[in-house]
């Protein structure tokens, strides 16, 4: 029999039995074994990216930050052509030092993950601290939540409609459509307006601190619950690309984030019937910053569900279900309704914008749309058996079957951006090594190339 070949980037013995495709495994396999895979290179190329990124974030306004910045930048402002360039650049750089990264753990690199935690806190601690960097999401959580705090409705009422120094910030995309996030992200954004009152960048700041805090705090969690502390690290804490998006963005999805650790955690190691009531109330509470965090839940109760552990099952429901009612009561089911416009959005480099071109010429957007919302769930779900048995047969189901569905949502959905894959990434790093991962960062690094503007637009 000929001898197996060596699987890519982020595999092990564990994972022997997996037959990754030959092309694939001998790219990533010479990567491994060239010096871009060296620690001190790795981490060198890391570095580069990160100090492009904070001076983007420092130099703002630019084409890749927000029209205003906070107070703490120093510098002057990038010109636009330079920012551009310097922020694509610095994708590039995580990317590939994040590639390193890995390579180098596999070939037996093993710094210490509190080292690990300690460097990546202090690269969280002076992103945090600049203006938002490749997206103005947390301009318009900024406005939603003046909103809610001036006692309006931000489920009906735009950020166009709020007007003032707040809408002057959102970007134009987004200047009249009301909220489509959950009432716990209203609640969040509402507290950080109402003591940042009158001043947005002070509402921004504490949205990006507390975003920081949530990024450390899952990074800290992984890093003592995962089989393998270095790598969880290297995933997630000291992960240069997902600091570019998430920190640097403040993206909600990073709180969604910490909660899929914590619940995720609490689920592995489920002895006594509260933890099932508190794995429900972590899954209502990250839905209620963003509906989509319902897969996580899916994914969680996949294993009870083929175990006919019923009774799981109607505890972990059932608090879901009462968390989430809480939540939306006071709005209404109206609340809801800003998402069925969003649901029918289509980006870029998504497969459904070449479909939803060709139906627009022959059968009319209409159709189009339907066949659209019909057909990307059942090749999401579709997706999600072919990457769940790529994942090494020892992993936890609680732990591979929400990665294996977000992972397929990122890829099927129609409407995907590169820092939604955040609790795919957290998921990942409670995995055994395997090969999706070099999969999953070529993913997140194509939708960063091709989402990351600071809410201006294409720039180049």
């Amino acid at each position: 029999m000929p001898p197996v070949p060596r699987v890519a980037l982020d595999t092990g013995p564990a994972s022997a039995a997996i037959a990754p495709d030959t092309l694939g495994t001998t790219l990533v396999d010479r990567f491994n074994d060239s010096v871009l895979a060296r620690p001190r290179v790795a981490v060198c190329l890391s570095a580069l990216g990160m100090v492009l990124l904070v001076l983007v974030g420092a130099s703002a306004p630019n084409n890749h930050t927000l029209r205003a910045p906070l107070p703490l930048p120093l510098l002057a402002p990038m010109p636009g052509g330079a920012s551009t360039i310097a922020v694509y650049i610095s994708i590039a750089l995580s990317s590939v030092g994040l590639f390193g990264l890995l390579g180098a753990n596999r070939r037996g690199w093993r710094p210490r993950p509190r080292a690990l935690f300690y460097v990546g806190a202090a690269v969280v601690a002076v992103v945090a601290d600049l203006t938002p960097v490749g997206s103005s999401d947390t301009a318009s959580y900024a406005a939603y939540g003046r909103i809610a705090a001036l006692g309006g409705d931000p489920y009906v009422t735009t950020p166009g409609q709020l007007g003032g120094g707040y809408a002057h910030l959102v970007s134009d995309v987004w200047l009249r459509t009301p909220s489509v996030y959950g009432p716990v992200a209203t609640w969040l954004q509402s507290a950080a307006a109402q003591i940042g009152g009158h001043r947005p960048w002070l509402t921004i700041w504490l949205l990006m601190l507390v975003n920081g805090a949530a990024f450390l705090a899952a990074g800290h969690l992984l890093i003592r619950t995962a089989d393998d502390p270095v790598r969880a690290a290297l995933m997630w804490v000291a992960n240069p690309l997902l600091i570019v998006l998430l920190v640097a963005g403040g993206h909600l999805d990073t709180l969604i984030a910490a909660l899929a650790v914590c619940a995720v955690h609490l689920a592995r190691r489920a002895a006594r019937p509260r933890d099932d009531l508190l794995v429900g109330v972590l899954v209502g509470l990250a839905c209620g910053l963003k509906i989509s965090a319902v897969l996580l839940g899916v994914g969680l109760l996949w294993p009870l569900l083929r175990e006919r552990d019923w009774a799981r099952m109607a505890r972990q429901t059932s608090a879901f279900a009462v968390v989430s009612f809480a939540g939306y009561y006071p709005y209404g089911l109206h609340a809801l309704s800003p998402l069925s416009s969003a649901a029918r959005l289509v980006s870029v480099p998504s497969l459904w914008a070449a479909v939803q071109q060709l139906g627009r010429v022959t059968v009319g957007p209409a159709a189009t749309g339907t066949a659209i919302s019909l057909a990307w769930p059942v090749l999401m779900l579709a997706l999600a058996w072919l990457l769940h048995r790529r994942i090494p047969p020892q992993a936890v189901l609680s732990v591979s079957a929400p990665f294996a569905l977000g992972f397929a949502w990122i890829l099927a959905a129609p409407w995907s951006m590169p820092w939604y894959t955040a609790t795919v990434w957290a998921t990942a790093a409670l995995l055994p090594r395997g090969p999706l991962t070099r999969w999953l960062i070529l993913t997140t690094s194509v939708l960063a190339f091709s989402h990351n503007s600071g809410g201006h637009g294409w720039t180049w």
